[in-house]
């Protein structure tokens, strides 16, 4: 027993839902990482060991830059650039130099002897070697109080005239200094003086300028960009590499830049293009489960799939050398707008962009055309109109246009730095516009292949379903016409509603046209056909719980006659929710006063259901009671009009049928306010012209217009005029 109870749980465990997602998982990554990696498969690897295993000759004239060549460019610059100084604090040399003045006047004025005055001269400005020693030492001590004042004052001037200048370590020798002070000695100085001066500024003058090694570094970085990239090129039928040749760093970028796979992918590299699969897949599935849960669906995942492997199928499988610029990006960008929506179709072309630029190695420009085009593509996709397919084609066209301007701005951007030949130039740009030009045309043939396979209705699909030529929609108008005029109406409350509310208003629109085909089973037995038809009323031979058998199937019955058509699944939920688990009022109602309240229940005589899920089946909902109340009424005014919507909602709301539904009471109300005036155009008064048209305008004193009527409704009016006769059913003209 224990072991038929694991045995079921095991069964049980891989009949789950959340395994057979896993598996579906695991199948999806394996399949994308078996196309990354057959590139190393499918095409010869040309290099062993480090060495070229063939001779290899340009196609094409190739340009690459020599990356090591450049980089010993950039040293160079580097070592040229000598160290970047400032000036230092100079305050501090200044009162040395004030220090000094007042010393030797201190000295003069002591009453000390001359020869011990003259050696403390000597000590402090230390004059030894200095051949004009006696003569300073002399002009120091005995020449008067202003004339020393003023050698000091120009001394002063002069050293802010080197300062200013600046003195580094590397100027800082006493020949050197020497020379500087006696270029920037004031002009006014007098011969004698500059002897004196010179040696009072020796003393104090030291280096002021230091390295600022931030600045320095700058001048490095900016040394380093101004270098171009050594660029080589390789001219077409020129030899690239020999056979036997190690391949360095220039010729493993031409090669590739050639389109040769230079790349040994062993079981590591592999299972690293794994990993990056599964990681990207994950983030997709997440996004899907917390921002986009309605997606979250095996249909979308599988179209999602599909679209992926195409896109990385379509790199993998270009021939060597050719433009990666033709991998249908673009495609898959409208693509899944179209069947999902425009922020899922950017993620899901963003990572497969990721995945194909690490995997099959492309240039950083690849992901950066496709990423900046998928994000106008999002945008552009988001505002389209599906009334007309020839506007896809339209939209293929603006992307093409962008793509151009993208390419030409990062290719301008290139010739800057380095010499792009323009015929390449040219050649990306028509392939990126003749891309997207036919990936909008490709997206508009693969519409109706994808909506039958992966059973996703589109707007597309929903325009054809609109048709009124449609077989299901002909037939309703012939066996039901009652019930096709009244799903006409609330059409047509529907997609006004679901337009204001942010609902899909062709989704609406479409569900209501087929909202009731379950009626055709038995259209006699509805009310809205048996005067079309002039019968009596079946229900009156029948018995109250009878006739709510009828009338409460269907839905059912619509369901069955959908999935005869080919109906997709969405129109389904239109068919069995519109009434909800809503109660059949009038043979309930029957029954109570037939059988007694105590003998009959509520649940007896509800429908179905499910309850509307959906902004959509909540409005039809309404839409349907409130469209049959007011036709019920026949000329109801504005004020009936809005009572009858508010008393259904209300009724609607404490019955619970809108609990399920994403209908805010803010929505609730803007939908009432909607119904209440499309349903007042619809009961609008016309004016009735009796029997004698014109004797009627002069009646009320009006003038008919010579040429407002045509000849056809002139010839009727005097066909009136002299019969004086009128067929019953001609009795009004309603114009």
């Amino acid at each position: 027993m224990a072991k038929i109870e694991y045995l079921e749980a095991v069964r049980e465990f891989f009949t789950s839902s959340k395994f057979i997602k896993f598996f579906y998982l695991i199948c999806f990554t394996f399949v994308i990482t078996a196309i990354i990696s057959s590139q190393n498969f499918f095409f010869q690897n040309i290099i062993e060991n480090g060495k070229s295993k063939k001779e290899i000759i340009a196609q094409k004239t190739i340009t690459v830059e020599d990356v090591e060549r450049t980089k010993a460019h950039k040293r160079d610059a580097v070592k040229k650039v000598e160290p970047k100084l400032v000036p230092a604090e100079d305050e501090f040399i200044k009162s040395n130099l004030k220090t000094l003045q007042n010393a030797i006047f201190q000295i003069r004025t002591k009453d000390i002897s001359e020869k011990e005055k003259i050696n403390k001269i000597n000590i402090l400005l230390d004059l030894t070697d200095n051949p004009k020693q006696d003569f300073i030492v002399n002009f120091l001590l005995n020449v008067d109080d202003e004339s020393l004042r003023e050698a000091f004052d120009k001394a002063s001037i002069s050293l802010n005239n080197i300062l200013q200048k600046g003195i580094s370590e590397t100027d800082y020798s006493k020949d050197n200094v020497n020379k500087i002070i006696h270029n920037n000695l004031v002009s006014n100085v007098s011969k004698r003086q500059v002897a004196v001066i010179c040696s009072i500024l020796e003393q104090v003058i030291v280096p002021n300028l230091v390295v600022d090694d931030t600045a320095t570094e700058l001048a490095k970085l900016n040394a380093q960009q101004s270098v171009k990239p050594y660029m080589v090129t390789f001219e077409k039928d020129e030899q690239i590499v020999d056979k036997g040749e190690p391949i360095t760093r220039l010729k493993r970028d031409a090669l590739r830049e050639a389109g040769y796979n230079v790349y040994e992918l062993n079981w590591q590299g592999v299972l690293s293009v794994y990993i990056l699969v599964l990681l990207v897949s994950a983030i997709y599935l997440a996004y899907l489960k917390f921002f986009e849960k309605k997606y979250n669906e095996p249909r979308y995942l599988s179209l999602s799939a599909v679209l992926a492997i195409i896109a990385c199928a379509t790199g993998v499988l270009l021939p060597t050398g050719f433009s990666p610029y033709v991998i249908p990006i673009p495609a898959v960008v409208i693509i899944a707008s179209i069947f999902l929506n425009p922020r899922i179709a950017f993620l899901l072309s963003t990572l497969i962009l990721s995945v194909m630029t690490i995997g099959i190695q492309y240039k950083a420009q690849f992901i950066v055309v496709f990423i900046l085009l998928s994000l106008i593509s999002m945008i552009t996709t988001s505002r389209i109109k599906y009334t007309r397919r020839f506007d896809l084609i339209k939209l293929g066209f603006h992307l093409g246009v962008a793509g151009v301007l993208i390419m030409l701005s990062l290719y301008l951007i290139d010739k800057c730095l380095i010499d792009v030949d323009n015929y390449l130039i040219i050649k990306d740009c028509t392939f990126i516009f003749l891309n997207t030009l036919m990936s909008s045309i490709f997206a508009l043939g693969l519409s109706p292949l994808f909506e039958s396979t992966f059973h996703i209705v589109t707007p597309y699909g929903l325009a054809e379903l609109g048709d009124h030529n449609q077989a299901l929609l002909k037939r309703l108008q012939m066996e039901a016409p009652g019930t096709y005029h009244h799903s006409l109406m609330v059409s047509t409350l529907c997609e006004a509603a679901a337009e204001a509310v942010g609902a899909n208003p062709i989704l609406a629109r479409v569900g209501a046209f087929y909202h009731d085909i379950g009626k055709l089973k038995r259209p006699l037995f509805f009310v809205e056909n048996q005067s079309y038809f002039s019968i009596e009323n079946p229900h009156n031979n029948l018995t109250p719980r009878l006739s709510k058998m009828v009338i409460t199937a269907h839905p059912k019955d619509g369901v069955e006659i959908a999935k005869e058509y080919g109906l997709p699944s969405v129109i389904n939920d239109f068919i069995l929710q519109h009434h909800g688990e809503g109660i059949a009022k009038y043979f309930y109602n029957q029954a109570v006063a037939e059988e007694g309240s105590e003998n009959v229940k509520e649940e007896q005589f509800r429908y179905t259901g499910p309850k509307p899920n959906s902004k959509e089946t909540a409005i039809l909902m309404i839409a349907d009671a409130v469209e049959s109340a007011v036709r019920a009424m026949k000329g109801a005014t504005s004020e009936e009009i809005e009572n009858i919507i508010n008393k259904i909602i209300t009724e609607r709301l404490d019955d619970g049928q809108l609990e399920d539904s994403p209908l805010t009471l803010k929505d609730i109300k803007i939908i009432a306010t909607t119904f209440s005036r499309v349903l007042r155009g619809m009961q609008h008064d016309r004016i009735k012209y009796q029997e004698d048209i014109a004797k009627e305008f002069k009646k009320n004193k009006l003038e008919i217009p010579a040429k407002a009527l045509d000849t056809d409704l002139e010839n009727k009016i005097k066909a009136l005029e002299a019969s004086k006769t009128i067929a019953p059913t001609d009795k009004n003209l309603d114009i």
